[in-house]
């Protein structure tokens, strides 16, 4: 994914923790927000310590990035998004595959859409 379509700034999480929105299923919380000044979809990952080591942390990202960036043509191209990795899902890409991330994936933007 290229640099252009990641969020990296602190203040660019900040706006879209403090004024998007929000949907959530077991393994994944995506916020949204609509930047004003318009431009590419743009994806923030937050995978905390309490998913597992570094070396899986960094793993999930490089998956999640992989996926949304398949994804970036379907979705609105004024938007940030932030995604929050749950515990266990490292485990659950493991044991299911990467497609069933990909399904999650799905599910989630599917349910931010509606």
């Amino acid at each position: 994914m290229q640099r252009r379509h990641r969020l990296s700034r602190s203040r660019d999480f900040d706006a879209v923790y403090r004024h998007g929105r929000s949907v959530s299923t077991r393994f994944l919380v995506l916020y949204w927000f609509a930047r004003e000044e318009g431009g590419e979809a743009r994806l923030g990952l937050a995978v905390p310590k309490a998913v597992g080591p570094a070396v899986v942390r960094n793993k999930i990202k490089r998956r999640l990035r992989e996926t949304f960036r398949s994804r970036l043509p379907e979705l609105p191209q004024d938007q940030d998004y932030v995604l929050v990795v749950r515990p266990g899902l490292a485990e659950a890409v493991d044991a299911r595959g990467f497609d069933w991330l990909g399904e999650r994936v799905d599910e989630i933007l599917g349910k931010a859409a509606a």
